[in-house]
């Protein structure tokens, strides 16, 4: 898949790109069945939240050596319409997976995601330079009700905002403190709201700011995102690193997979 030169301005200019239905029905059949597979297992990379501790998060499933494996979302990682299109942002053949994750909001009980940027803690894991990029991926209609990411566009121009420990979540992140949020939005366009059909993609740059709030609809808001860097840019060494699941050691170049190869996938058993 080849981006128009009107689509990598969009992008460059506000920091995201909306790609509807980018996957087919049956290819995200398939992703929710193995998602489903896995929040039956018991595993450090798995965050649950709510009264019967359904899952909030998971992450790693693209590595083949551990316990959250999932081929058919290593093979949806590495198509020409996700890895493909990081590497034509970037003009730049060799990126690695810096994480890969499912984000789950269970109906009614899904939990916000305060304000923040990506590179805000992917800086602290020893990234130089904010030159990487997400792919989020809808799994299930995105809705306003149902808790979708809200971006705040062009938001990333403005650098990297020195970020908050955030302990008011069940995933403990980084958030952007919010005076800066305040100060930004003032000087920005106003927050868009990524809703779309199951299938539907955006890509995002890492600086842009972005949150979720809580899901009041009585259904779930699952999504997955793919994280990529350059392999140029890979962390430098920082004490007490995070664990390899969301600041990954593999640093070697991702290869492109062919476009049948969701739907060839063989499922790993748990």
């Amino acid at each position: 898949m080849n981006l128009t030169e009107e689509q990598k301005r969009q992008y460059h200019r506000d920091g995201l790109l909306v790609l509807p239905e980018l996957f087919s029905e049956r290819e995200v059949a398939i992703l929710r069945g193995e998602i489903e597979r896995l929040c039956s297992v018991d595993a450090d990379c798995i965050f649950r939240e709510g009264a019967d501790g359904a899952a909030k998060a998971m992450f790693r499933m693209h590595e083949p050596d551990g316990p959250t494996y999932s081929a058919p979302v290593r093979a949806a990682s590495r198509q020409a319409r996700t890895l493909g299109i990081a590497q034509q942002l970037f003009s730049d053949n060799e990126l690695y997976m810096h994480h890969c994750k499912i984000n789950m909001k269970p109906a009614v009980e899904g939990t916000v995601w305060n304000w923040h940027q990506d590179f805000g803690s992917w800086h602290l894991d020893g990234v130089a330079r904010p030159e990487m990029t997400t792919m989020m991926v809808m799994l299930d209609e995105a809705t306003e009700m149902g808790g979708c990411l809200y971006m705040l566009p062009g938001s990333h121009k403005g650098g990297w905002i020195e970020p908050y420990r955030d302990e008011t979540t069940v995933y403990k992140t980084w958030a952007t403190p919010a005076d800066k949020v305040i100060e930004m939005m003032a000087k920005s366009p106003a927050p868009v709201a990524l809703t779309g059909k199951p299938g539907t993609a955006a890509i995002f740059d890492c600086n842009i700011l972005h949150g979720s709030g809580h899901n009041l609809s009585g259904n779930d808001r699952w999504q997955a995102y793919f994280c990529y860097n350059r392999c140029s840019n890979r962390p430098a060494d920082v004490e007490n690193p995070r664990p390899d699941w969301v600041r990954s050691q593999n640093w070697q170049p991702m290869d492109l997979v062919a476009e049948g190869a969701i739907l060839a996938a063989d499922a790993v058993p748990a």
